[in-house]
């Protein structure tokens, strides 16, 4: 007869955090689906709570509101562009940097997200933003906060200080014009694919040079 040898115990806690994350994921695909299937503006708190069959002070555990819980994953997705960026070599000029932290980003998203929701769900989310009124504003409003954080990275990079020096703040407001650009022309095109968005912005990325041109004849 073979004796049964119990596996590691798993911490208490641990195992409380994973319950605890699976909540709160289970909450932001719920909202997301519903946000997809009859807009925004009509989900409300409870029709997610109902979905995964928890109470309403439980979701605001986890999110203050439904904005928050519909800027989720973009969260993790800037999160994931910024750690890019950080590891883009020292050589890379500016642009350079953020042009290739933008289009590694995008290569791994999937990976960067996975755990969290599927990455097809996430660009029908990112598309849900751009043509949501409501949503578009906090959007926009948290990339002018975005570009601050950039702003201060590149101006580390470079050894720069941001307050004193205007070029940081100069390179990533055309870096990010550009990436305001093409994701409202890929929100509005039928291919909402991660390689779809990924080529519109490498192309558009590379006329940044060539549109600041002194002359364009």
């Amino acid at each position: 007869m073979t004796e049964h040898r119990p596996g590691p115990a798993v911490p208490a806690g641990g195992l409380r955090e994973r319950k605890k994350q699976r909540t709160r994921d289970a909450l932001l695909r719920a909202a997301l689906l519903l946000f997809l299937s009859q807009g925004y503006d009509k989900t409300t708190v409870d029709e997610i709570t109902d979905v995964v069959q928890v109470s309403q002070r439980t979701f605001f555990r986890y999110f203050a509101n439904k904005e928050e819980v519909a800027f989720a994953v973009q969260d993790l997705v800037e999160s994931h562009f910024v750690a890019a960026l950080r590891a883009r070599p020292a050589s890379e000029g500016p642009l350079t940097a953020m042009r290739n932290a933008v289009l590694v980003a995008w290569d791994t998203v999937d990976e960067a997200i996975s755990d969290v929701v599927p990455v097809d769900l996430y660009m029908r989310g990112y598309q849900l933003i751009e043509s949501t009124p409501a949503l578009l504003a906090v959007h926009l409003r948290r990339s002018t906060e975005l570009e601050e954080r950039i702003a201060r990275l590149v101006a580390d990079r470079e050894g720069l200080d941001v307050d004193a020096d205007p070029r940081p703040r100069v390179a990533v407001a055309a870096f990010s014009g550009v990436m305001r650009v093409t994701g409202r022309l890929w929100g509005q095109g039928q291919d909402t694919s991660v390689a779809a968005i990924r080529r519109m912005t490498e192309a558009y990325l590379d006329q940044i040079g060539p549109a600041l041109a002194a002359d364009w004849r």
